[in-house]
């Protein structure tokens, strides 16, 4: 029988390209599975997937950082299907507003961009998606953590299973609050391992490298599919010779939510990164 048989795995972010196989792969294994995100028609994508399979899921659309939305979906879980006792923190994201095309200081910070779509600085840079890339990817992990976490201490124990990233190590050009937010994701992931230990609920975190996908194909790669100078640079820094795809994480993610395979396992962020972190590039 698998780990997850007849059991409540909910997955935020669960339309996107990471988490959807997660949660296609819960639903194989047996799990009955929650699909949550903000977009109904991506989520019911991947809900046909699962039914088309044999699993069991339900399409639950929500802002993960609506405190009161994700309350009302565990209460009708529970009341359903009983408690949560897996959750994967799926859902972030990123905000080309937030993100400056200048790589450095220059004397060009001193006055305000002329062309803000084509050429900004830091300081040119809007502040409202900068807090909003840091809301989603560190309150829209707090709160299910706190909604389902309670969930799973009451019911005498679960999995957490967060996401971070290469910039949970170190910051990547032009993205400042999606590295921010990351590193928090890393600290969030040990405090909460300590905090909830007693309750028999594990929190650990994963850090994909580099995944191809239709955002990360535009600034990897060329129209023709060879790689642009930014994957040139992400290449020659990964030893695998390979960008990852969604289901190089499947693996890792069942060893951290199996109790009978990680059982004194918690509080730590696994990078799966085809050695991204082990190579200086030299």
């Amino acid at each position: 029988m698998s780990y997850c048989e007849g059991k409540v795995a909910v997955v935020t972010g669960a339309g996107g390209t990471l988490c959807a196989p997660i949660a296609v792969d819960l639903a194989k294994k047996g799990a009955n599975v929650v699909l949550i995100g903000r977009t109904r028609g991506k989520l019911e994508k991947v809900a046909a997937e699962i039914a088309s399979a044999g699993g069991v899921c339900r399409v639950e659309p929500a802002d993960v950082t609506d405190e009161k939305a994700i309350g009302e979906i565990a209460g009708r879980v529970a009341a359903e299907w009983g408690p949560c006792r897996f959750l994967v923190n799926g859902a972030g994201g990123n905000n080309v507003k937030a993100m400056p095309t200048r790589l450095r200081f220059s004397e060009a910070d001193f006055s305000p961009t002329a062309d803000f779509a084509k050429d900004r600085g830091f300081f040119d840079i809007d502040m409202d998606a900068f807090k909003s890339v840091l809301e989603i990817n560190t309150l829209g992990t707090v709160i299910p953590s706190r909604v389902f976490g309670l969930q799973m201490a009451k019911a005498g124990g679960g999995a957490v299973l967060n996401f971070a990233s290469m910039n949970t190590y170190r910051p990547l050009t032009r993205v400042a609050p999606y590295a921010m937010s990351k590193a928090a994701i890393a600290n969030w992931t040990m405090f909460f391992a300590q905090y909830m230990a007693p309750a028999k609920v594990r929190v650990n975190a994963i850090a994909p490298g580099f995944m191809v996908n239709e955002r990360s194909r535009q600034y990897l790669m060329t129209p023709d599919g060879g790689l642009s100078p930014r994957g040139e640079q992400v290449m020659h820094h990964t030893p695998a010779g390979r960008f990852g795809e969604a289901e190089d994480l499947l693996g890792c993610v069942d060893w951290l939510l199996d109790d009978s395979a990680a059982s004194f396992v918690t509080g730590i962020t696994v990078p799966v990164d085809g050695g991204f972190l082990s190579s200086a590039g030299v």
